[in-house]
């Protein structure tokens, strides 16, 4: 079966996260993506370990973990941008590219006449994704971020972590660089849907993605929450602020999580915990109700569960039908049989370590593949087979390597 954009040539100027992670689902999806990266230095990922990827022999490579996990399905080669015939690469690349991808910051590439009026002149079907911190606009549009400040200016810290009163109470931060990641996504969606306009109308796009809107769009129910209810909405620990009961609960060995989610299934567990009257309380008889009065509720559940041990409530929570699972750690995530069964966990052949592990993409189509034939590239890789493709000389590409130019 074809990958779906196996048509599309994508020149991905980006580096770290947001952006490689959205030319990572590009790859995925069967597009032939060139990765840029500075000449002996590279995405900044590169250098970020310990762990590293080791080699065949058990030696670390130069290449972290963090770059491991974002650059599948890449080609890799070098060009110093800061030099005029750097710039001409680009320029010639993209003459046939469908799509830029960048995350430089603002003004950096209107400097160097890489932007997307400079490029869009050479092409004008090309689809220009910019991915910054904050947006081409506004009073912080020139600063610098990261996934960290972002979670905490969008807003996420102030409804993730225990409550001040409890202990471990204060805000925390996502356990995976969770905007940078959604970022990424949004990126790759909109490039999408300006590449199914230009299928209509034959013009490019330009499109401005900033972590910190991505952020404050991933507030969903919790700014509604606000909006609505005029309350400010606080940490709640593993609570749902809407829905109940919905949390952690701590068994005779440890805590298992519970999601009932409407008032039938709050029925059933009532029922399956011998508890059946529960159900019927005025107090509990609807979400609503429940939410209001967990200061009641909490206690009864909690003196039920530590009663018996998690494979206990687990076996009888899954005859009976009510959502609960056990708290995995990551090892025990790839063991899991649904895991395997959907073959998230995959190794690829790697020019240096022989074999490389990568989780997959999630996306899974009747009638077309992944690509997933690609390992993350060693850096500089490609520069030959991509500047041949463009035409040049192997004295040519020689004379570039020599003045340090790729």
């Amino acid at each position: 079966m074809q990958p779906l954009l196996s048509n599309l040539k994508v020149l991905d100027l980006s580096r770290v996260l947001a952006g490689p992670w959205a030319s990572q689902i590009l790859a995925d999806l069967g597009a032939d993506v060139i990765k840029v990266e500075r000449p002996g230095q590279g995405d900044d990922t590169r250098s970020w370990g310990p762990p590293f990827l080791k080699d065949e022999q058990g030696q670390d490579t130069a290449d972290g973990a963090y770059f491991v996990a974002t650059n599948r399905g890449k080609r890799s080669i070098t060009l110093d941008l800061q030099t005029a015939e750097g710039q001409a690469l680009v320029k010639q690349l993209c003459r046939d590219a469908d799509v830029v991808l960048e995350n430089y910051k603002v003004g950096t590439l209107a400097r160097l006449g890489l932007d997307y009026a400079s490029l869009s002149a050479i092409n004008p079907r090309l689809v220009y994704c910019s991915v910054t911190g904050f947006g081409q606009t506004g009073p912080r549009a020139a600063e610098p971020a990261y996934d960290f400040l972002i979670q905490a200016m969008g807003g996420l810290m102030s409804v993730t972590g225990e409550r001040d009163d409890r202990p471990g109470g204060g805000p925390q931060k996502v356990g995976v660089p969770i905007v940078d990641l959604t970022t990424g996504v949004y990126a790759a969606l909109g490039i999408v849907a300006a590449l199914l306009r230009r299928a209509q109308t034959g013009q490019g796009e330009y499109i401005d993605v900033a972590m910190l809107d991505v952020q404050v769009g991933l507030l969903a129910n919790q700014a509604m929450n606000f909006l609505l209810g005029g309350r400010v909405p606080r940490r709640t620990g593993t609570a749902h602020p809407n829905i109940q009961p919905q949390r952690t609960f701590a068994c005779a060995d440890g805590d298992i999580v519970i999601v009932v989610g409407n008032d039938a299934q709050f029925a059933t567990l009532c029922e399956a915990l011998g508890q059946p009257g529960l159900a019927r309380d005025p107090r509990y008889v609807s979400n609503s109700q429940r939410v209001k009065n967990l200061d009641t509720l909490d206690p009864l559940l909690d003196a039920i569960f530590i009663g018996e041990p998690r494979a206990h409530w687990l076996d009888l929570l899954k005859r009976a039908g009510v959502p609960a699972g056990s708290i995995n750690t990551v090892p025990e995530v790839f063991e899991d049989p649904q895991v395997l069964h959907r073959g998230m966990l995959r190794r690829l052949p790697h020019p240096a370590a022989g074999e490389v592990p990568q989780v997959m993409n999630p996306l899974r189509f009747g009638q077309s593949a992944l690509r997933v034939d690609r390992a993350p590239a060693l850096l500089g890789q490609h520069t030959d087979e991509v500047l041949a493709e463009l035409g040049l000389s192997a004295a040519q590409i020689q004379d570039y390597r020599d003045r340090k130019i790729i």
